[in-house]
């Protein structure tokens, strides 16, 4: 009798182990909103039988992970920016994952060295111009100091992480001095303070307000198929998508990207989806969505996004431009950015 009962209990516990298994849920802290990432998200459950749960944190994700510690449920990191990425990777929140089909699938410049993160798509930091009064369709960021420009330059903020990435961009291609001289000359070119978001700088261009401004690929996708403020596909109708310094070093580029979390509790699944997400077909459903470029070779953009134009990156990994950001940050403060063109 004590038999069978132990033979019972065994089958009990084992088919309770297994439909834990079954519903194991890949738990992810996401920068973006869900219905942002929920058709790749989707698409793997679909393949997989893995399910996630995602938690958005916009604000307060580095806090929250601190807090958890090695009580947090979080299995996938996924934020934007090489910023937010080397900050949570050198706060110790993330682990690393020496994984070949992921490093295959995602070019060295795009991970990080020591792989606790790695990028999923890109975005160019772009010129936007005036298709009426902008003659030129060739352009490079050191252009922007021409005294040709002088009042016709829009920008958000040079202490914004896209721009402070920029600039420190410009100091691992050209050193501190000569970056230090050319904000200071873009400053001066500047049509007023720097302010609003990137969307903000081509509503100016199409108010007239400046002719030029630096903004994120993504956004013209973003204003071109604003139905909730359909006065934005005005915005992006007005203005051309410049890709500096093509025939050069390259467009600087940003991306979104990934990293395992450092007390995973699915770790094996998570790893799962990371290898998923890595993947050609995978970087496009996401791609799509966020109206940015895949990072793997061979992977195709959107209609809307190749309607950009091609984009040909800086090689530059990004690394190097988050050691810099700090001293891209100092400079800004230095010549005055903020201020705009009379100070």
């Amino acid at each position: 009798m004590k038999n069978i009962l132990k033979i019972i209990l065994g089958a009990t516990a084992f088919s309770t182990l297994a439909n834990t298994a079954l519903a194991e849920t890949v738990n992810i802290y996401s920068y973006r909103q869900l219905d942002l990432i929920k058709p790749v998200l989707d698409e793997f459950t679909k393949q997989t039988g893995i399910k996630t749960q995602v938690q958005f944190l916009k604000k307060g994700m580095i806090e929250k992970l601190e807090a958890e510690a090695a009580n947090s449920p979080a299995d996938v990191i996924m934020t934007v920016d090489i910023g937010r990425l080397s900050e949570i990777s050198k706060k110790g929140l993330t682990q690393t994952l020496s994984n070949e089909t992921i490093k295959s699938n995602i070019p060295e410049n795009f991970r990080s060295a020591d792989d606790t993160w790695f990028g999923l798509t890109i975005r160019g930091r772009v010129i936007f111009a005036s298709k009426e009064r902008v003659t030129q369709n060739d352009l490079t960021y050191e252009d922007l100091a021409k005294s040709e420009w002088k009042g016709r330059i829009c920008t958000r903020s040079g202490q914004h992480a896209y721009n402070v990435a920029l600039f420190a961009s410009m100091i691992a291609n050209k050193g501190e001095d000569f970056t230090e001289q050319w904000l200071g000359k873009v400053r001066s070119n500047l049509a007023r303070k720097p302010d609003g978001n990137d969307r903000a700088q081509a509503k100016a261009i199409f108010a007239g307000e400046c002719d030029l401004g630096i903004g994120n690929t993504y956004y013209v996708g973003l204003m071109q198929n604003n139905e909730k403020n359909p006065e934005q596909k005005e915005w992006a109708e007005s203005i051309k998508v410049i890709f500096p310094n093509s025939n050069g070093r390259g467009t600087h580029v940003n991306v979104s990207g990934m990293a395992l979390a450092k007390h995973s509790p699915n770790k094996e699944s998570a790893i799962k989806l990371m290898e998923y997400l890595s993947s050609g077909t995978a970087q496009e459903i996401y791609a799509e969505q966020v109206y940015e470029y895949p990072v793997k070779p061979g992977a195709k953009p959107s209609a809307t996004v190749a309607g950009f134009g091609e984009i040909k990156p800086d090689t530059l990994g990004l690394d190097a431009i988050a050691k810099l950001r700090k001293a891209a940050s100092r400079l800004v403060d230095k010549v005055g950015y903020d201020n705009g063109p009379q100070s």
